[in-house]
Formats: C-alpha cells, structure tokens, sequence
C-alpha cells in the first residue's frame, strides 16, 4: 500500500439489507454497488459488496445479521485510515484514551484492520494493505462518487484534534467561527485538507464522523432521495467554494452527506 499513514483510503455502509441500499444509493449518489458479494471465502462467509465511483471502487456494503445486531451492532457509515502499522496504532489509540473495538485481525489478500473508538466515543477503522503498490483514491476532493469530505462532531474539539494529530499526524491550523457554538476547525493531512472538527451544534451529542461523497447534481440526488424513501434533514446549503452540501437519512435511518453543484438552480 503507497498511501501515506493518516490517508483516508475507505468508506464502509453496515446495513441489514444490501440490495435496498443498493437501489437507494445507485441512484442517489450515482454508485454502482455490487449485486453479489465480493470473496465472502475470504472474509468468513460474510456478505460484502464493492462500491464502485464512476472510475474506481470508493467502499464497500457490510451486511448486518441477526447476530451481529443482537451484539449491538447498528447500520452505519465507517472510514477507514491507512496506518504503517495497525497493532502499534491500536496501542497508541488506547494509550490515548481511546477504545478498541474490534481487535485487529487480518483478511487474506487484502490487509490487517481494526476498529477503534476516539476518548470521546466516535468510531474509525484503521488498516494496513497488503498490496505493495495498491493506491487507494477513495478519498479525493474532486472526483464524482469519491468522499470530498471527512467531518467529525465531537463534544471535544480540542482532545480530538489532539488525539488524532497524534495518532494520524493530522493538523489543524485554520477555523471558522461559529458563534456560540464555537469554532469549524479544518483538519488538514500535510498539503491536503481532509474535512474538520466540529462541536455539537443542537440535538442528542453523539460523537460520529461524517462522509460527504461527492455527485453532479445536488438538487437530482435531493429528489432521488426523498423517491427512494429516505428523507433530507438538511440543506441544500452553499459552503465556501460555491458548492451545495446536504445531509440526509436513508430508508434504513443512516445518515449520510453529499456534496456537489447545483448546474440547474
């Protein structure tokens, strides 16, 4: 794997039903997703399906059994980071104060992954490829079906920037402020900008990262997403820049965001 410790090289929907994700997400975020699993041999009989961008594969489509929900497990959207070495960034993280959540483990052919938790409880997969020059674009800020941003809101800002400089060498050296309800920090991985922290701004705090995958047409995905059955809790809102971003719900209750121009508006 060429991607740099700290590169954002994945995105991951848990869902009890892929094929219901599937018809919601191809039209919405013009996806293709897999209609069969990929290499469930490999991954313990587990139903796994590829997200594919226009141009490469950006993620994947866990499903969900009975059991797994049974555990706690819940319908979601996961980043994953590329790290040098997965067991040492999992004792780190935990030296921290963060969390383990999965214990790393390795998949044949593919890499070594865990899941951890930040101190202040949001969830992130780190990963280690096994491939020696797989280069992963999954995270890219202008390419249509890649994620174009990556935003956590946390109840600390502070510790998290702290803790994920740290642990990724990620920096923040630019805000925006908010008002009352503090400051937009960027957070920036050498000379690219990956997203920002955010503070709570209303509602229940749940610390949870959030994906903005990038489409051609905000206001096409706005009405294929409410025909789709899922529902548009915020935007279309213009950011700097000049593009629309909007956050939504799918039919399952996942959030999830977009980002992207309004050629029709």
């Amino acid at each position: 794997m060429t991607n740099r410790h700290g590169d954002f090289i994945w995105y991951e929907l848990m869902t009890r039903d892929p094929d219901r994700a599937k018809a919601f997400y191809d039209a919405v975020a013009g996806w293709t997703i897999a209609t069969e699993p990929f290499g469930s041999e490999d991954i313990g009989g587990m139903d796994y399906r590829m997200v594919e961008a226009p141009d490469t594969a950006v993620g994947g489509v866990f499903r969900l059994s009975d059991a797994m929900c049974a555990e706690g497990a819940r319908p979601g959207w996961l980043g994953y980071v590329a790290v040098e070495n997965v067991d040492e960034t999992v004792a780190r993280a935990e030296a921290l104060g963060g969390k383990t959540l999965m214990p790393a483990y390795d998949i044949p052919e593919v890499g070594r992954i865990a899941l951890i938790a930040d101190p202040q409880g949001a969830a992130i997969y780190v990963m280690r490829g096994t491939s020696a020059d797989g280069t992963s674009t999954a995270f890219d800020e202008t390419a249509l079906g890649h994620c174009r941003w990556n935003e956590l809101t946390t109840s600390d800002p502070a510790a998290a920037l702290a803790f994920y400089g740290d642990l990724f060498g990620w920096t923040s050296t630019e805000k925006m402020a908010m008002g009352e309800a503090g400051d937009y920090a960027f957070l920036d991985h050498g000379d690219t900008r990956l997203g920002a922290v955010t503070p709570f701004m209303g509602g229940s705090p749940v610390p949870v990262w959030t994906y903005y995958f990038r489409v051609a047409d905000i206001d096409a995905s706005i009405a294929a997403t409410e025909k789709g059955g899922g529902k548009i809790l915020h935007g279309p809102m213009e950011v700097p820049g000049g593009e629309h971003i909007v956050i939504g719900m799918d039919p399952e209750g996942v959030a999830f965001a977009l980002v992207g121009d309004r050629p029709n508006a």
